[in-house]
């Protein structure tokens, strides 16, 4: 085998010498070039899986809050509508009060007014009397004078 090599040229030493430089730059390589490579791709890829992850359970989240977000509207809806129902209900019983209240106080003034009117036809009725009673009495002394003249 030593007569192939040296018909081609080649030493077989300087062949083993270059073998062993080269799995000695191999190993170099391999250690401090292929390994930290390696590493930090497996660190991307876990941070790239985490990140997809993390989408994930964002879009999860956000839908979830949507969720949320229309229960508590429809739980809004429901409330506003029983406020303004007991708004309508307190609004007609003020309502309802306040007319009767009004129909109190125009039958109180009616009653008033009707006092006050037999009040002026009584005193009416008595000056009209003692009107009626003057006369009377004038009407009386003119005959009686024209009696006795």
């Amino acid at each position: 085998m030593s007569e192939l090599f040296s018909a081609f040229g080649v030493d077989w030493r300087l062949l083993i010498a270059q073998a062993v430089n080269f799995g000695i730059v191999l190993a170099a390589l391999w250690y401090f070039l292929y390994r930290p490579v390696l590493a930090m791709l497996e660190k991307r890829k876990e941070l790239v899986a985490k990140g997809a992850e993390d989408a994930v359970r964002a879009g999860e989240m956000l839908a979830g809050a949507d969720e949320e977000v229309s229960k508590r509207v429809s739980a809004a809806d429901v409330q506003a509508e029983e406020i303004v129902s007991a708004a309508r209900e307190t609004g007609n019983a003020e309502k309802a009060r306040l007319m009767k209240d009004a129909e109190a106080r125009a039958a109180a003034v009616a009653k008033d007014a009707e006092e006050r009117a037999r009040e002026v036809a009584a005193r009416a009725k008595r000056e009209s009397e003692r009107e009626i009673a003057r006369l009377a009495t004038l009407a009386a002394e003119k005959i009686l004078k024209q009696n006795y003249d």
